[in-house]
């Protein structure tokens, strides 16, 4: 760089980054197979993974949309600054993950209505939405800017939370599509923070090294104290269940935390965060598999549905109500998966490859 400090990194394929994704990843398994897979009445250990899971791998997936977007303007296409030219990087991008998630509603939930709401729809309208924000992030004030609106969404939700309740009770088909599985209103707020946290972390990173993993310890020590309050917390009010949902928002049948549940969820985001980096940056601990479940998320999300709700739990009507079987069971599941991963991104290589064949050979032949 012109003034002498380190560069940004020059790839968004960073294998702390892929790895955290890939451990979110098999959390979203598991939760799903402890929904799909047991038939036994809901003992406190079952309810409490789901809780757990459920709380940690989506905050995950949604925290790193944000994180992740500013390292894409770094990566070998070099930066994008303009607003037009930042809607045509990632409005695609967004709406095909959208259409995704509508088509993960037709192959796999052919019960609900085919605009219900889902994770992969909240990603793909986030993706779109921070589009005017990292362009924000190029002023002085605005990842400020951007932190008081991820607040103030939030806000926004707590307040209006029984009227939305009764808009959803009144309108149950609009209910679907707005508020349904991490909704957009209010998890954008935590993407808004990934989105400034990743760029504060490039900068850093930028100027050193070190700078950059300093940053991290210090978010990741803000995420250990906000676990501990948690825990704490729990301890002094004597809450009976500490990792369930009766004290959390629940719209629509859907969960969004609420009050020290909150701490939980931010504290379990950022020191996972800084615990990747960690081992897998600084001691240099590649866990190849993670980062393979990393980079083929998306792939991989939409499959695993297919195998564990159509395939297994209703084609051929397996079941594991038996803890070791169970565990068992998930780890052949996501063995496989790492497989799927491993040849779909082998598969997608080849793509590129002979796109950039077919290409060349056009532009030799106009030459």
């Amino acid at each position: 760089m012109a003034d002498g400090s380190p560069a940004p990194p020059r790839s968004t394929r960073l294998a702390y980054l892929d790895g955290l994704r890939g451990a979110a990843l098999v959390l979203m398994v598991v939760n799903h197979t402890a929904r799909w897979w047991m038939d036994d009445p809901i003992t406190w250990a079952r309810y409490e993974l789901i809780y757990v899971t459920l709380s940690v791998a989506a905050p995950t997936f949604l925290f790193l949309v944000g994180f992740c977007l500013p390292l894409a303007l770094h990566g070998p296409a070099g930066a994008i600054d303009g607003l037009g030219a930042l809607a045509r990087r990632f409005v695609p991008r967004g709406a095909r993950i959208v259409v995704a998630g509508l088509l993960l509603n037709v192959v796999v939930f052919a019960d609900e209505p085919i605009l219900s709401g889902g994770v992969l729809q909240t990603i793909g309208v986030a993706i779109m939405a921070m589009v005017p924000a990292l362009w924000l992030l190029r002023f002085r004030l605005g990842a400020w800017g951007l932190l008081a609106v991820a607040v103030l969404g939030y806000v926004a939700f707590v307040t209006m939370y029984p009227a939305l309740t009764g808009l959803v009770a009144a309108r149950p088909r609009l209910g679907l599509v707005l508020f349904y599985d991490f909704p957009p209103w209010p998890w954008l707020s935590l993407v808004l923070l990934g989105l400034v946290l990743g760029r504060a972390w490039l900068d850093a990173h930028g100027r050193s090294p070190e700078e950059g993993a300093r940053f991290l310890r210090i978010a990741g020590a803000a995420g250990a104290l906000m676990i501990l309050a948690f825990l704490l917390y729990d301890v002094w009010a004597g809450t009976p269940v500490r990792f369930g949902m009766k004290r959390d928002f629940i719209l629509n049948r859907h969960w969004t935390p609420r009050g020290p549940a909150l701490l939980w969820v931010l504290g379990m985001v950022l020191l996972p965060l800084a615990i990747a980096y960690w081992v897998m940056e600084r001691r240099g601990w590649r866990l190849r598999w993670l980062v393979i479940l990393g980079q083929t998320a998306l792939f991989l999300y939409f499959v695993h549905q297919i195998i564990a709700y159509r395939l297994v739990g209703q084609w051929l009507g397996w079941r594991f109500d038996a803890w070791p079987a169970f565990w068992a069971a998930n780890v052949v599941f996501v063995t496989a998966l790492v497989g799927l991963g491993w040849a779909w991104r082998k598969i997608k290589a080849w793509a590129a490859r002979t796109r950039a064949a077919r290409q060349g050979s056009v532009a030799r032949r106009a030459v």
